[in-house]
């Protein structure tokens, strides 16, 4: 059935947020994100609020633990999926000059997507294409852009019809990097550097820059045990680039957030208002609320926010986004363990401004599972599952309850609902995170597909 994001009714919406009185919100801030980058042991961050009247902006630590190089307000971080955003708003402009249409079939424009003729590029855009998520960039790093689209955009790898569903894919972005090259004649990099990232102001940086024009930041892993932080490299392949590559600091983010909600003349408003609007096979689970062509929307409270997540090797990114207040809020973190600070922060940040924002989904935000009544059994959930080249197993764990395995690794404990959602539980903590849902062939009952965060399998056989 068409999906929705709930909202509150018009007659109860609050008026736009402002921030509460402080002396010194700046500091209050800063200190907040110097202690939590401790506790979170996040080597270096950035975090810059645009409030509509004011921007605030405050960094700390160190941008690369080998040369102990300080974290700036202007050092650009490795972004991962956030710069889907980009892309996508680069196949939006294309479309307001009539240079393609959102709703014809892509492979009108890339013959590669012959296979698969029903896939348009509004599809590609908001992952309900059925595209699966595509192969690791050391795999991608040996083929062409359009030799990896027709090895995964086939009829027998479509996880479900194209747009009655929706499937995380990196390999969509591709695509659209593809569509843009075709309809520009500009390789991807120049077209996302003359017709988004100088009009906003913002220098270019991409990963694999050899002699980057500005300060940029190393991603970290950090050993849990220890607490030492050690550089991650950046394996993304070239052709991945228009789903993963850029690099930018917290500024840049609220920059390109103006521009999604209207207060930057960079996109016409038709086109903002369009990457924002809800796509009603979009049931994106554990990532958001619901998914338009190129962002991710989150629901707090009466507000729809806009923006997108971003996980490069050893980066954690977030950008929010307003558009009723024209309230931007940015994060860059170089660990991994930088998503739990920006958990924390955003919660700091509606602390002390009285800005209600949203660090993830509702079903999640905060980090908590969704309180859906008492475990049930689900029957017939067991089976195997595939997304392309990554197998997803439901098996009986050694208490006879359902677990799950990806890819062969150590199976995780599934607590299943009466909804068909599901939660992970932590072996080791015994805390629930959230998982994602099992679905139903509507025309036999039986269990077909599972999403895990974002992902879905389709069923193979049964276990």
């Amino acid at each position: 059935m068409p999906y929705t994001i709930p909202a509150a009714p018009a007659a109860s919406r609050t008026p736009s947020p402002s921030p509460r009185e402080s002396r010194e919100p700046h500091r209050e801030l800063q200190d907040r994100l110097d202690a939590l980058a401790r506790t979170h042991r996040v080597p270096g961050a950035q975090l810059a609020l645009d409030t509509g009247t004011d921007v605030i902006a405050v960094h700390t630590g160190t941008a690369d633990v080998t040369t102990g190089s300080p974290f700036t307000a202007d050092t650009a971080v490795p972004l991962g999926s956030l710069t889907k955003p980009f892309t996508a708003a680069l196949v939006l402009l294309l479309a307001d000059d009539g240079d393609l249409d959102l709703d014809e079939p892509a492979a009108g424009l890339l013959p590669e997507l012959a296979a698969i003729p029903e896939v348009t590029i509004r599809h590609l855009l908001a992952h309900t294409g059925g595209l699966p998520t595509g192969p690791d960039s050391d795999t991608a790093a040996t083929t062409t852009a359009a030799r990896y689209l027709a090895a995964v955009c086939t009829d027998r790898d479509l996880l479900f019809p194209p747009g009655t569903g929706f499937s995380y894919s990196n390999a969509g972005y591709v695509a659209a990097g593809r569509l843009v090259e075709t309809t520009t004649g500009m390789p991807w990099p120049e077209a996302v550097r003359a017709l988004l990232l100088e009009p906003l102001g913002i220098r270019p940086a991409f990963t694999g820059d050899t002699a980057p024009a500005r300060s940029v930041a190393a991603g970290h892993a950090v050993n849990t045990a220890t607490g030492q932080a050690r550089p991650a490299r950046q394996n993304l392949a070239p052709l991945e680039a228009p789903a993963g590559a850029l690099l930018a600091s917290a500024l840049d983010l609220v920059a390109f957030g103006n521009a999604l909600t209207g207060r930057s003349d960079l996109l016409p408003p038709a086109v903002a208002k369009e990457m924002r609007r809800p796509e009603s096979a979009a049931r994106p689970g554990t990532l958001a609320d619901g998914w338009g062509p190129g962002l991710a929307l989150y629901r707090r409270d009466d507000r729809i926010w806009c923006g997108h997540d971003g996980n490069a090797q050893g980066t954690s990114c977030h950008l929010r986004a307003d558009p009723e207040s024209g309230v931007v809020v940015a994060f860059t973190g170089n660990s991994g363990s930088a998503t739990a600070l920006w958990r924390d922060l955003a919660e700091e940040v509606t602390r002390l401004t009285g800005i209600p924002v949203p660090a993830g989904p509702h079903t999640a935000d905060r980090g908590h599972a969704v309180d859906r009544g008492r475990p049930v059994d689900l029957p017939g959930c067991a089976g195997t599952y595939r997304n392309g080249t990554t197998t997803y197993r439901v098996a009986p764990g050694p208490d006879g309850a359902p677990a799950l395995s990806v890819d062969g690794d150590l199976p995780l404990p599934l607590v299943c609902y009466a909804d068909l959602t599901c939660d992970l539980r932590d072996p080791a903590t015994g805390r629930l995170e959230p998982g994602g849902r099992f679905h139903r062939d509507p025309a036999t009952g039986r269990i077909d597909r599972v999403q895990i965060s974002g992902r879905t399998a389709r069923r193979t056989d049964d276990g």
